[in-house]
């Protein structure tokens, strides 16, 4: 999590479901005021709150309990060849089990359940590098003017019973899926939020890579924001106990589900960890067998006190505790030493760059992740959420809209090879990139053999297209967003159908997750937060 701001069933239409192709009219379709606060929290119901069609509940069921294949019938599919993405028109892609089992031009004849998907671009599922899953909802609208922190909304999500936690942890979830995302790499801000993701992704067949943040939170703020290092010193106890209770835990899920859960170890940061600590994770993490998942040269600052302390800065220090022998993905990079850094994380085969775009809320700076550098530098480079948008499409798009304009200002003064991103890369980093980062190969694409963790993407409709199947869909994904994203499954198992969660009663998820949020900004009301 950056830190910038931390001071001051279908829709059962016969037409499509017999697979005619047709274009079908689905509806894809300053601080704020104390009192006004009030008046928002002292509301009616959330349940008053919902769209009337949301309140309908749906139900999937998992791939394991078909009969038959599923074949889905997008106008558009993206495959990747050689590296280079490829767009089919009119191909049948068939499922069974969790996997692809075919891709065949035109319609496959038979009587078997099928998904007609007209105007729809076929992708495979979208990977987020770096995700705190929970965060989002108690924290988005409310530090994006810069002048309030997200600390104290996440002290108080810590003391959450586990129904709660879970009622948000499943908000933000399904929110993460309607915008496409099937994959997390997770860092939870606590362990408690970490068994709060898995519980909640086991019931929906979500793909996660999790790990609980050491040190949690509670812990957290005291030794990233210490003045005197004797803070930080006298944390390591408490730090390696921490990484011990993570590791307890992730080797108890370790492959649960069919293998969808595998965590990681997920230290912080190394502006928070000794060598003590950090020889701790990185052993943790060859027991488990995961890889490592952390934020890396966050800011400036976080960098400086690093080379102060240890004479290295961060992305070559941890090499000294064996963080490179295996897979690593590194969030932010802000705060890196572009000319020496880039060439060296060139050479690291394993490790993977998850740039941020929105980390810290919308329009919060995050524009200075070296995206460009990286993919110029030829560093396995991907896309993360982070915090407080779950629209990965918005996130892919911000990558590249933010690397243009950083490409247009810094190509001829960069110590550092840089590349304009293309709508190619833009994908990739959502995708193939991180794939190939978490080592599988049965990821990020669309392949015969690979899982089935697929997103469709509608390209047609009002805004994002010309009312059919357009000619170069990647350039169309620039004007689309979560809401287009019309079916999402992962291994086989469909989670949104027709734009809505269907592994889960929908308004209820919406309704517990409001009212959880409710609560926290009416505690933070009452303690003059909003002040």
């Amino acid at each position: 999590m950056d830190d910038e701001t931390m001071h001051g069933a279908g829709h059962g239409c016969a037409i499509c479901q017999a697979g005619s192709g047709h274009v079908h009219p689905h509806d894809h379709g300053e601080g704020p005021d104390r009192r006004l606060i009030l008046a928002a929290l002292a509301g009616g119901s959330a349940m008053a709150m919902l769209p009337a069609r949301a309140a309908v509940a749906r139900t999937a069921r998992p791939a394991a309990q078909r009969r038959g294949p599923l074949i889905l019938e997008p106008s558009l599919t993206l495959v990747w060849k050689e590296g280079k993405a490829e767009i089919l028109r009119d191909h049948s892609i068939v499922i069974e089990g969790d996997s692809i089992a075919r891709i065949v031009e035109g319609r496959v004849p038979g009587r078997d359940e099928r998904i007609a998907m007209p105007g729809q671009l076929l992708v495979p599922g979208l990977i987020s590098a770096h995700t705190h899953t929970a965060c989002g909802s108690p924290t988005r609208g409310l530090i994006e003017s810069g002048g309030r922190s997200y600390a104290r909304p996440l002290v108080i999500m810590d003391g959450l019973d586990d129904a709660d936690l879970d009622a948000l942890t499943a908000y933000n979830l399904a929110e993460l899926l309607r915008g496409g995302c099937t994959t997390q790499v997770e860092q939870s801000v606590s362990l408690k939020q970490a068994q709060s993701y898995v519980r909640v992704a086991r019931r929906w067949g979500v793909r996660g890579f999790p790990g609980g943040m050491v040190p949690g939170w509670t812990r957290l703020m005291p030794i990233w924001r210490r003045k005197d290092d004797k803070v930080l010193f006298d944390s390591v106890a408490d730090t390696l106990a921490e990484i011990d209770a993570n590791l307890a835990f992730a080797l108890s899920v370790n492959g649960a589900e069919g293998g969808l859960i595998r965590p990681m170890m997920t230290p912080h940061g190394p502006e928070t960890h000794t060598p003590e600590t950090l020889r701790a994770v990185a052993q943790a993490a060859l027991k488990l067998g995961n890889g490592i998942h952390t934020h890396l040269a966050t800011g400036a600052a976080d960098s400086e006190r690093i080379r102060a302390l240890w004479g290295k800065g961060p992305v070559q220090w941890i090499e000294e505790f064996g963080f490179y022998e295996q897979r690593l993905f590194g969030a932010h990079m802000t705060g890196w030493d572009a000319a020496g850094d880039a060439p060296f994380l060139a050479k690291k085969p394993l490790f993977t760059f998850a740039h941020c775009p929105s980390g810290a809320g919308a329009g919060s700076g995050q524009a200075n992740q070296p995206f460009i550098e990286a993919l110029g530098s030829g560093i396995n480079s991907a896309i993360g959420i982070d915090t407080h948008s779950n629209d990965m499409v918005e996130n892919m798009k911000l990558a590249l809209l933010y690397g243009r304009a950083r490409y247009d200002l810094l190509a001829k003064t960069s110590p550092v090879p840089v590349k304009r991103p293309t709508v190619t890369d833009m994908i990739a980093a959502a995708t193939i990139n991180p794939a190939n980062g978490l080592g599988r190969s049965d990821l990020g694409r669309i392949a015969v053999g690979a899982k089935a963790d697929l997103t469709s993407i509608d390209l047609s409709g009002f805004l994002t297209g010309p009312g059919f199947a357009p000619p170069e869909p990647l350039n169309n994904l620039l004007y689309a967003n979560g809401l287009s994203v019309r079916n999402v499954m992962t291994g086989g198992r469909l989670q949104l159908r027709d734009g809505h969660l269907v592994v889960d009663d929908e308004a209820q998820v919406i309704a517990r997750g409001a009212a959880v949020v409710q609560r926290i900004w009416r505690q933070l009301t009452e303690e003059g937060w909003f002040a």
